[in-house]
């Protein structure tokens, strides 16, 4: 007694559109850098709004940083997915750079409100 097989499935398709993935992980990147360049808007308006001391500018210039090392890896990583076939795997050393721009971005930001 078989089982009710699907026509992708008896086809010899997994069902998957292997051009999905590369688009959705593009939209991610987007809505990362996005995320980032408001939380430096904010932080830019509330560094104008409190005052400019030393130390809400020394805030500003670490998440003016971050969201333009934000920027720089997105768009190569972006550029990096639009090469068509299989996209190289996010290496380690890339992926820590993101992360230490988004803290850089987000505590620059919290600096400038905070201080």
């Amino acid at each position: 007694m078989g089982g009710v097989t699907s026509p992708a499935a008896a086809a010899g398709h997994d069902g998957r559109d292997p051009g999905l993935q590369p688009e959705r992980t593009r939209l991610a990147w987007r809505r990362t850098t996005l995320a980032s360049t408001v939380v430096a808007v904010l932080a830019g308006k509330a560094g104008v709004a409190g005052g400019a001391s030393g130390g809400v500018l020394a805030a500003g210039v670490v998440c003016c940083v971050g969201w333009a090392g934000m920027l720089w890896l997105a768009h190569r990583r972006i550029r990096g997915l639009a090469g068509g076939g299989e996209p190289e795997r996010l290496s380690l050393r890339y992926a820590a750079g993101v992360v230490v721009c988004v803290l850089l971005t987000v505590g620059g930001g919290a600096g400038v409100v905070l201080g």
